[in-house]
């Protein structure tokens, strides 16, 4: 899944352009140097250009180990298969990775990232649950860098001239959806619905909700085949029978809901935090007029699927005692303030979800702790890419009635478990 930016993209991408890549010929060279030197950095594209100086500052007082930033594309998946490329290859370019929470355990399983040592990072510092995403078989692969928690984004203005609280259960999300929305002229409900990592998260979201799981024991064991999962691809199918999930959300990834959200077409959204700060910031249509809530579930709140990236060290870095210690830099307590007040990303230290400057200038921090302190990683497996595949595939065609509930859920089973080898 893609890492959750908010709008406007820097600078970066041109620099790198003109800059490109040191020469192989100085790669050779690096090696000489032992444990510390020259660095690259790969990454998703970096939309608000707040990571650019947050290098430069280290680049300032690490002279001998300069890093560079290699932007990948916006899409995860060019993303992870152009890191993979790379990875296979005995002297690939990127030394640093920042990877998506769901790949920790693939690149581990294929010893494409190396385990780092747990007594060089303060991870008691840290939220509780994304440790658990940097982590495969017992073992440290990455060290957790920016965290998020989806929530329901709400249009407040709407429902305090309804005089209706905003839901905290499905059944109160549904009765607005279908009974406050079309009064607005607005549509109920949206996720990220399209077949991609995105409606693989919703999907897991809807069945953690429920109370079930999907995958246990690093992906050894199918858990999908349960009530609790038919209760919650029922939940997403059954908002696209009756209409107050729109078509139109089908083909919705986080961008596309959140325009449709600011362009007043909904009532409710499910995304990532940066949503709300973009309908809530200065200029904005909706400024002052949306609030955000944990996301529902059948009989209270819900569990969000923790989204984010880790940072890991590539099994070909040139310079690893280097790689550790620009990682400890990037998830110190002042740079991931900056990550913060820079990058509008969510910070993984758990202390800077209480200042209260941080909580004055984002409001939304106190409900995003909840949702992570909540939430819960997507299925960790070796081959979490076809897992992902087939969620989105399955789950696709339940929510467009070519598949019932039930009969979705037999499938996952079977075809999870074909994964599986069992």
């Amino acid at each position: 899944m893609r890492w959750i930016r908010a709008a406007g993209r820097g600078l970066l991408v041109l620099v790198v352009v003109l800059t490109g890549y040191v020469a192989s010929g100085a790669r050779a060279d690096d090696h000489a140097a032992g444990g510390r030197g020259l660095l690259t950095l790969a990454t998703a594209g970096d939309l608000t250009g707040y990571l650019g100086p947050l290098l430069q500052d280290w680049n300032r007082a690490h002279p001998a180990e300069q890093v560079t930033l290699v932007e990948l594309p916006d899409s995860a998946d060019e993303t992870r298969a152009q890191m993979i490329t790379d990875l296979r290859e005995a002297r690939g370019r990127f030394d640093v990775l920042n990877i998506d929470v769901a790949w920790t355990s693939e690149f581990a399983a294929a010893d494409w990232i190396r385990p780092l040592p747990r007594d060089r990072f303060p991870l008691g510092s840290f939220l509780p649950p994304v440790v658990d995403t940097a982590t495969y078989d017992g073992r440290l692969y990455a060290v957790p860098y920016v965290t998020n928690a989806g929530l329901l984004l709400y249009r407040k203005d709407v429902l305090a001239k309804e005089g209706v609280p905003p839901p905290r259960t499905w059944a109160e999300l549904e009765r607005a959806a279908r009974t406050v929305a079309p009064k607005y002229g607005l549509d109920g409900y949206a996720g990220q619905f399209l077949p991609y990592e995105g409606l693989t998260v919703n999907a897991a979201e809807a069945v953690y909700s429920a109370g079930g799981t999907i995958l246990g024991d690093e992906g050894e064991r199918v858990t999908v085949n349960s009530n609790a999962a038919r209760e919650g691809i029922g939940f997403l199918a059954r908002g696209v029978r009756e209409g107050w999930i729109p078509q139109q959300a089908l083909t919705y990834k986080e961008e596309e809901s959140k325009q449709a959200f600011l362009d007043g077409r909904l009532l409710f959204l499910r995304n990532w935090p940066y949503a709300y700060a973009a309908a809530s910031a200065e200029g904005s249509p909706l400024a002052g007029k949306v609030g955000a809530v944990p996301l529902p579930g059948p009989d209270g709140p819900g569990t969000s699927v923790l989204g984010g990236s880790n940072l890991a060290v590539s099994s070909h870095a040139r310079h690893p005692d280097t790689a550790t210690r620009l990682i400890a830099y990037l998830t110190s307590e002042p740079v991931q303030r900056q990550v913060l007040t820079r990058g509008a990303l969510p910070p993984v230290r758990a202390a800077l979800y209480e200042d209260p400057e941080l909580v004055r200038d984002f409001p939304y921090l106190p409900t995003l702790r909840a949702g992570v302190l909540a939430a819960a990683p997507r299925p960790k497996s070796p081959r979490y890419d076809q897992v992902s595949l087939v969620v989105q595939a399955v789950v696709h065609d339940a929510m467009t009635g070519r598949e019932t509930p039930e009969g979705a859920v037999r499938r996952l089973a079977r075809e999870l478990a074909a994964l599986s080898g069992r």
